[in-house]
């Protein structure tokens, strides 16, 4: 026997797409910030180099981010932003500690296997991808 809902089953599909829009939009508000140094956090920053390591996360993380926000090549687009959010937790903040709360890793960890499930799942109903695939009424 299932345990009693809180929320309705019927809602896991447009949720899916809701998360799918954050995690894009955090994703594509960090690319910006390294691009052109917008929105800026608590300290103002500078936009970094493009041609670096941290220019590249820059683009991938802003164009990723955008394709993912709109729901466009959504499997591809999730699973390469999941291995580049792997990249930035092992090289900028497990050398800090091994515990994300202590190395202040918990976004890129919990946005990896955010994306990771999203690389899986697809985008959801509400989705450039979803109107891509759909069918015309009386096909099979």
């Amino acid at each position: 026997m299932d345990s009693p809902r809180i929320i309705p089953a019927h809602w896991a599909p447009p949720l899916l797409s809701v998360m799918r829009m954050v995690a894009a939009f955090l994703l594509l508000l960090h690319g910006t910030q390294k691009l052109f140094g917008f929105p800026a956090g608590d300290q103002p920053s500078q936009p970094v180099p493009l041609i670096s390591q941290m220019g590249l996360a820059g683009v991938v993380e802003t164009f990723g981010g955008l394709l993912l926000l709109v729901g466009l090549f959504s499997h591809v687009v999730a699973f390469i932003l999941s291995g580049e959010m792997a990249v930035a937790y092992f090289q900028a903040h497990f050398p800090n500690g091994f515990l994300p709360i202590v190395n202040h890793g918990e976004l890129p960890a919990l946005l990896c296997f955010v994306l990771l499930y999203l690389a899986a799942a697809g985008p959801g109903p509400w989705s450039l991808d979803a109107l891509r695939w759909r069918r015309p009424r009386g096909t099979l």
